[in-house]
């Protein structure tokens, strides 16, 4: 019976469920998977991992839906502000304060999930939209390039602009592409991915389309709104866990 990695089985597992949610929802892959590898490796190794089955289910999801040209049109500030963000900041996982990106990653999980779940809405002005839709593109990209978490702000300046529900979810693709593959660049730049994470990836990338199509399969027949709910809910746990491990390992090992 050949021997199965005790490894490769956990991030099969773990993307199978980031895919999952990201069927359901329509977005929180990297989200998920790189907040519960950190619990075992450096954010920047758990980026490295994540960043060909983000790039990939991302396009995907970027051409499913007749609004691309619109999504384009309304986000390239968004977009051009982020990949600038992560430029300005690109040595934060490599560098010497790679040490605090858990702590970072585990606080931004708690802010997203408890902005998620108060509701709390906003709209900007179509004349707005541009120069304010750079800025967050930028505070996005500074965040990405330390934590590769990239809901925060793009999220919900997507929601305040007043994209309807299928545009929106077309318009994560399109903008989660670009600001993932503006990181991939830089870690690839930075010596993280490499040979050694294609095996990973590989697996990463099967587990999570199979994750995908088993969310959107299920999503008519799912209280989509409940799943949400609860999935915010564990992040906050999940946030609070790996800034206090990582508060621990620095202040008081």
């Amino acid at each position: 019976m050949p021997h199965l990695d005790p490894f490769l089985l956990t991030i099969a597992a773990i993307f199978m469920l980031a895919g999952f949610v990201k069927g359901v929802i329509g977005l929180g892959l990297p989200t998920v998977s790189v907040s519960l590898l950190a619990v075992a490796m450096p954010p920047g190794q758990a980026l490295a991992i994540v960043i060909v089955p983000a790039i990939v289910t991302n396009i995907w999801q970027t051409f499913v839906g007749p609004y691309l040209r619109d999504i384009v049109r309304r986000l390239w500030p968004l977009m051009v502000g982020t990949a600038i963000g992560i430029w300005l900041n690109a040595g934060a996982l490599t560098g010497g304060a790679a040490r605090y990106a858990s702590i970072v990653l585990g606080v931004l999980l708690v802010i997203y999930a408890v902005t998620a779940l108060s509701k709390v809405s906003f709209s900007i002005a179509p004349g707005n939209e541009k120069w304010i839709g750079g800025l967050v593109g930028l505070v996005t990209g500074v965040i990405s390039a330390s934590s590769g978490v990239q809901v925060i702000p793009s999220v919900p300046f997507m929601q305040a602009i007043g994209m309807e529900k299928d545009e929106l979810v077309q318009a994560l693709g399109v903008f989660f592409t670009v600001a993932t593959l503006a990181l991939g660049f830089t870690l690839t730049r930075a010596g993280l991915v490499n040979s050694a994470t294609a095996l990973p990836g590989a697996v990463a990338m099967a587990s999570s389309f199979a994750g995908v199509f088993l969310g959107q399969a299920v999503r008519s027949r799912m209280d989509a709104e409940r799943f949400r709910r609860w999935f915010l809910i564990a992040m906050i746990f999940l946030g609070l866990y790996l800034a206090g491990t990582a508060i621990t390992k620095i202040y008081f090992a």
